[in-house]
């Protein structure tokens, strides 16, 4: 069954609708510059409100190793997703095997277009500590929350190559309408949406949040 998170959760309600439709994961988005973005401690009373089946995930840009430490502790996630520069301290952690607050996932970011260019390296010590990789869309030099896709046939094959040996998530520019095109294509472990299903950016709007899982189990079953 495909993996769904359900990302830039900025209120307990959304989140709740998130869970209720059957979402696996939630992502939280610690990141300034984002209309997505969410303060530490409203997004430690929103994880104290859910279930423990369900990853708790912060998305982090150019993220540095203490920030990370001192979120994941306070707000409790249960996962990361690193976009942008892995500072040298943090790659250094992610590849020894540290990891932070007990057993945290690590999920690996990359903007689908750079594959047209041959790919991306992920050495073993670092693939060992990988919960997955996220394939992403970019626009205008952002990564995430675009709403636009990468080329999903030029990225085919790719994909499918990295799945090989590291869970691939698939993101950029999914909605209730494409995403069965998306699982078909790529067949990934996840899938992960943000604007697709929103109102607006940063509220959800909770029928399009029921359409998507919807989408994504009617997929699988005909898979």
């Amino acid at each position: 069954m495909t993996w769904i998170k359900i990302c830039g959760i900025t209120n307990l309600e959304d989140a709740l609708t998130a869970v209720e439709a059957g979402a696996d994961a939630l992502g939280f988005v610690f990141y300034e510059k984002s209309p997505r973005k969410i303060d530490v401690e409203k997004a430690r009373e929103i994880v104290k409100k859910l279930p423990a089946r369900v990853e708790k995930v912060g998305v982090f840009l150019d993220p540095d190793a203490a920030r990370i430490s001192e979120i994941v502790l306070q707000v409790q996630l249960t996962a990361v997703q690193l976009h942008g520069k892995l500072s040298d301290e943090l790659w250094r952690e992610l590849q020894s095997g540290v990891e932070w607050a007990g057993s945290t996932k690590v999920i690996l970011a990359i903007p689908g277009d750079t594959l047209k260019d041959g790919g991306v390296f992920v050495g073993e010590l670092a693939r060992k500590r990988l919960f997955a990789i996220l394939v992403d869309s970019r626009s205008n030099g952002a990564t995430g929350g675009t709403g636009t896709t990468f080329d999903w046939e030029a990225t085919r094959g790719m994909v499918q190559g990295i799945s090989l040996s590291v869970p691939v998530i698939v993101a950029g520019g999914l909605t209730p309408w494409n995403v069965g095109q998306a699982i078909r294509l790529f067949q990934p472990f996840g899938v992960d949406v943000a604007s697709g299903v929103e109102a607006r950016p940063g509220k959800k709007d909770p029928a399009k949040v029921r359409a998507f899982v919807s989408a994504v189990r009617a997929t699988g079953k005909v898979a």
